[in-house]
């Protein structure tokens, strides 16, 4: 959807301000905010894709002017309201009203570090035969769905020119919805800036793309 995580090269916000610091946490709410969201999404009871959503969703109004982990606790909050596991009157309250739902899986805090390390691949095998091929030309499409994509609004309708292919992996725009992982192909694809902004600028953007995103050029 078009929301307000999707910033991309859009003006008018101001210069970044960058801190001069290397602390992953500036309070201890926000390490713990960081734990919860880890510990609930290794349940299993909704998608990485799905969490992007939850966070990328909120009120243009709320995301904005909320800090980079408070909207991870707002994704939170949404995730498990929507699926059971908590209340809003439990959220509102701060305290259970009802028996804790059994989950899927529970990550020990003496497996944290293996399965991080581990990580989530999201590349599938599949027998799909790519549409296109390095060096070719494509044109990024032009479409604003109300549900999760990830493909940016700046690079909607222009073109650029395939340098890779990463194979098959999940498209998180099924996987976000619970619609199944229907892993695509994903391809590297290299964008003039001056196609993008303009501006005779001769930098140039490479953004992974899976394959519903593209059309020949």
């Amino acid at each position: 959807m078009n929301g307000a995580a999707d910033l991309g090269g859009m003006m008018g916000f101001g210069p970044i301000d960058r801190k001069n610091d290397d602390q992953l946490f500036h309070d201890e709410w926000e390490r713990r905010v960081f734990a919860l969201t880890l510990a609930m999404g290794a349940t299993g009871s909704w998608s990485i894709d799905a969490s992007r959503f939850a966070r990328e969703s909120l009120p243009p109004a709320q995301y904005l002017s909320s800090s980079y982990y408070e909207i991870w606790l707002a994704g939170l909050e949404k995730l498990l309201e929507q699926s059971g596991l908590v209340t809003q009157a439990e959220r509102q309250s701060g305290s259970a009203k009802e028996p804790a739902k059994p989950v899927s899986r529970v990550l020990a805090a003496a497996n944290v570090d293996t399965v991080l390390t581990a990580g989530a691949p999201a590349d599938r095998p599949t027998d799909l035969i790519a549409r296109f091929h390095s060096g070719q030309k494509v044109r990024a499409v032009n479409h604003h769905p109300r549900t999760h994509t990830r493909l940016p609004r700046y690079l909607r309708g222009k073109c650029g020119q395939v340098v890779r292919l990463h194979g098959t992996h999940v498209l998180p725009d099924s996987n976000a919805h619970g619609n199944g992982e229907n892993p695509q192909w994903l391809y590297a694809v290299e964008f003039a800036a001056d196609e993008l902004w303009g501006n005779g600028q001769n930098d140039s953007v490479i953004a992974d793309c899976w394959e519903c995103y593209l059309e020949p050029a």
